[in-house]
């Protein structure tokens, strides 16, 4: 090979080299966060980004959505809302700095919540407690990142001991010191236990009455909590099949 070879060749690769590595750092920025949106959870459930980063809601199992309390958001940023979705995801970006607290709109009631903090903790959200559920710190999101649902509490400043089910994203976190912290279990537990206690409640007022029902309809009931908190039965099912066993109860 000629010097004038030998150098157009070594031109040409040291371009190459260039080209791909200012191929490849954009794509690493680029990267999107993902919330999954499980059976009664969001996973991971506090999250810390950047303002202007985008963050996908993914749905993982169920009918979901990815809601913004209006009044839980900083101000002038934009209440995102997915809408109930059955497939697929939601994307929204967060482009104003502060605390943002979000819900899932059919699963609010058994404490399907969220939160994120984009650049630092600010706003609403920072002076009131969540009214459904619990979240996370926003000071444990801002030092670890994320939050795996589930997580074990670590400040128990004004938090009374409860529970809520483990998802499947990062390493342990902090659950919400002035909101009530929650011991982690298996990714269902959470849901079904809320489940238990609804139905128990919906059994006393229905019944009217404080014997116990026969043991043949507590095994169906239980054997129907446990299909619905592992994702076997949507909640449609669910609801159809737990008001037939009252019917049944009530004759």
């Amino acid at each position: 090979m000629t010097d004038y070879s030998r150098r157009r060749f070594l031109g040409a690769l040291g371009a190459g080299t260039v080209a791909s590595a200012g191929f490849t750092q954009p794509v690493a920025a680029q990267e999107t966060p993902v919330v999954e949106m499980g059976n009664n959870y969001f996973d991971p459930i506090g999250l810390r980004i950047e303002p202007g980063a985008t963050v996908r809601f993914e749905l993982a199992a169920g009918t979901h959505s990815a809601t913004a309390y209006e009044n839980r958001i900083p101000s002038g940023a934009s209440a995102f809302d997915s809408g109930v979705v059955s497939s697929g995801g939601f994307e929204h970006t967060f482009e104003a700095p502060g605390t943002y607290d979000y819900y899932c709109i059919p699963h609010k009631s058994v404490g399907m919540v969220g939160r994120i903090v984009v650049g630092s903790p600010g706003g609403p959200a920072e002076e009131s407690p969540i009214p459904d559920g619990d979240v996370p710190d926003s000071d444990a999101i801002v030092e670890q990142g994320a939050i795996a649902y589930g997580s074990t509490t670590g400040d128990d400043e004004n938090s009374g001991d409860g529970m809520m089910g483990p998802g499947r994203g990062s390493g342990p976190g902090m659950m919400n010191g002035r909101n009530g912290g929650r011991v982690g279990g298996l990714p269902f537990v959470g849901g079904a236990l809320g489940v238990v206690g609804l139905v128990g409640g919906l059994l006393y007022w229905a019944l009217g009455r404080d014997d116990a029902p026969s043991r043949r309809d507590d095994s169906a009931m239980e054997t129907l909590q446990r299909r619905y908190a592992r994702g076997e039965i949507d909640e449609a099912e669910f609801r159809n099949r737990r008001n037939r066993l009252l019917k049944n109860r009530e004759r």
